[in-house]
């Protein structure tokens, strides 16, 4: 029997009157590049958490490769490699000694080789012998992604992982996140760069208040979600009939919204007839940044899922 890499049902977890999640169900495959978005407290850590066996859910079951988190812990622990969100280190340590202690939690002897190749690609190897407490903070986000890979799981959860790092690291941690994903690696991300789950997830799923409301390829939530949008530079003023397709405008630019191809030529009849000319003009697909502020911008209540694929 083939197991999903993450399968949750109706989790549930309340601090006192809050509800950090309220019934979130998702099933996550083998080998998928999973996106899991939503803006703070939405409930994403919180997941992360329960799946980490970092805290207890009260309700619901969540498992990893088909191990319950709570009854079968040291087998799903195992399966995963989690990067948290703070940056938590050991301030005795250096570099190659934090990566080999991380080792030995999973029972890992020997293992420099494979230490060696991490550094590598997370561009650690010249400071292997750098205390922790010397390293900044970008250099010190490394080595936990670093320490989450020692083990070789199967399962990679990546919460805010390029949180305040500078764009070469950014780029070099997702050209080896990609590759391990392409060996079969499953990726489950959390980020508040909309680009990067854009570029990098098949699949997204959007939390607000504790609950799930979208899931989807990444494809679908673009194409059915949001429609289209024109830029146009214009030699003289907008016709008073596209006033209310206005997005954004400045002197002589305006933005407006399209709901198909068709409408673009719709518009450009309405130039045509008040005689205004076009100086530029460039279409725009819509983005996941779209997407995410028209869901999480509504109530729970009004939103309906996307479909479940």
């Amino acid at each position: 029997m083939i197991h999903p890499a993450i399968e949750v049902h109706q989790a549930r977890k309340h601090y006192g009157a809050i509800k950090a999640l309220d019934g979130v169900s998702l099933r996550i495959e083998q080998g998928e590049f999973f996106g899991l978005l939503g803006p703070n407290g939405a409930g994403k850590t919180t997941l992360i958490n329960l799946l980490a066996g970092l805290a207890l859910p009260d309700g619901g079951r969540l498992s990893v490769l088909g191990h319950d988190v709570v009854k079968e812990y040291r087998a799903s622990r195992r399966l995963l490699g989690m990067v948290p969100q703070e940056l938590v280190f050991d301030p005795f340590f250096t570099v190659r000694e934090t990566l080999r202690l991380q080792s030995g939690f999973f029972g890992l002897r020997h293992n420099d080789a494979w230490i060696d190749e991490v550094m590598h690609h997370l561009d650690l190897t010249a400071k292997a012998n750098t205390n922790m407490r010397r390293l900044s903070g970008g250099m010190k986000r490394r080595v936990l992604v670093a320490q989450a890979l020692v083990h070789k799981p199967p399962v990679i959860v990546l919460d805010e992982p390029t949180a305040g790092v500078d764009v070469e690291l950014r780029q070099s941690l997702w050209r080896f996140i990609q590759q391990l994903n392409r060996d079969g690696h499953t990726v489950l991300l959390t980020t508040h760069y909309l680009e990067e789950a854009e570029a990098l997830c098949t699949r997204i799923a959007m939390l607000k208040c504790g609950q799930i409301v979208a899931l989807d390829s990444t494809q679908n939530l673009l194409a059915n979600l949001t429609g289209y949008r024109v830029w146009l530079k214009l030699a003289g003023s907008l016709p008073d009939t596209l006033l209310k397709q206005v997005v954004k405008q400045t002197e002589g630019s305006h933005l407006l919204t399209l709901s198909s191809y068709h409408a673009l030529e719709l518009v450009l009849a309405e130039l045509r007839v008040a005689g205004v000319a076009i100086q530029e003009m460039s279409l725009q697909q819509p983005d996941l940044e779209e997407v995410f502020l028209s869901l999480v911008g509504r109530t729970s209540s009004g939103v309906k899922h996307a479909k479940l694929l």
